[in-house]
């Protein structure tokens, strides 16, 4: 994608759309999205606080917590309330922590790629890595679940002028790093091909709001329990996306769990819910978007795998 002002994508006010609908008349569709990483001790540890020296026993140890015991709680209380996780993985993962993929198998969790590592963004890679960046990962989570991955998730969101040329050259249907919308939309790149981005958030998610901004467990259960009244009533006139970002060092500390099962406890007691998968997601609003004038939404031409 060359270089630009604004997206790959035209500005679209949201009161100005086809009305978008879910299964069963849902005014929202529910998505959970664990972050499920690997962090090498070898290397600086991504994101927030992380110490200047190696090893930093103190900043991994809590996210190895995550991987050894919070992810478990974060799937039984998925669980409770029959919700599939869309799991943002580090590919590396799945070859260091099998136990964690072989529970998320079993449950029938969707994999999303995520990096191979948490410790390497594509917008810090090398020249010429951050293409087999993405494809590596794609074909590490292939070969141990038997199923390519549909969605992708940068690490820390980070991408590159050429980020989503590489996903839809290995096939990737749909991206959340663009946290601009509640409703999916289509990206048209260069040379015409699409990719639908997800609504994921910066604002519902464990780690900007209890590691960043310091909420507490009870207020991180206010904020979900308060976005979702919100998007409850605007997705009675027209669907809505409901993500949660999860990370298991985070949400899944004894302290913190009892409040997100409460949050969920909270929404799934409305009727008009969709409990949903990315791929399910994406693929519900596309089949939409192909009955939709071409006036009334962004041009398309799909393409799925190789450029055109």
């Amino acid at each position: 994608m060359k270089p630009r002002s604004y997206g790959p994508f035209p500005y679209s006010p949201i009161i100005d759309r086809p009305r978008l609908e879910w299964p069963g008349g849902a005014h929202v569709a529910l998505w959970i999205i664990p972050n499920i990483e690997y962090f090498s001790m070898l290397e600086k540890p991504g994101g927030y606080g992380a110490g200047a020296k190696i090893p930093d026993v103190v900043m991994w140890s809590e996210r190895d917590y995550g991987n050894r015991v919070g992810v478990f709680r974060i799937m039984d209380t998925l669980d409770k309330y029959d919700i599939r996780g869309t799991v943002a993985l580090n590919s590396n993962l799945c070859a260091e922590h099998p136990r964690i993929m072989e529970e998320g198998e079993k449950r029938k969790w969707e994999w999303m790629g995520h990096n191979e590592s948490n410790t390497r963004r594509l917008n810090e890679a090398g020249p010429g890595e951050e293409a087999q960046i993405v494809r590596n990962t794609f074909s590490t989570i292939e070969k141990h679940t038997g199923k390519r991955p549909t969605g992708w998730l940068s690490s820390g969101l980070q991408e590159t002028w050429d980020s989503l040329d590489h996903l839809i050259d290995n096939g990737c249907e749909y991206v959340a790093d663009w946290c601009n919308d509640d409703q999916p939309y289509q990206m048209t790149l260069d040379d015409g091909r699409t990719i639908v981005s997800m609504p994921y958030t910066q604002q519902l998610n464990d780690k900007s709001a209890i590691e960043r901004r310091l909420v507490s467990a009870d207020g991180f259960a206010k904020m979900i329990c308060d976005q979702f009244d919100v998007l409850y009533k605007e997705g009675a006139k027209s669907g809505r996306v409901m993500a949660i970002a999860l990370h298991p060092y985070l949400i899944g500390v004894p302290h913190r769990i009892g409040a997100f099962d409460a949050a969920l406890k909270y929404i799934c007691k409305h009727k008009k819910v969709w409990k949903a998968t990315g791929s399910e997601i994406a693929r519900h609003y596309l089949a939409q978007m192909d009955g939709v004038p071409e006036s009334k939404t962004p041009a398309r031409k799909r393409a799925a795998g190789g450029r055109k």
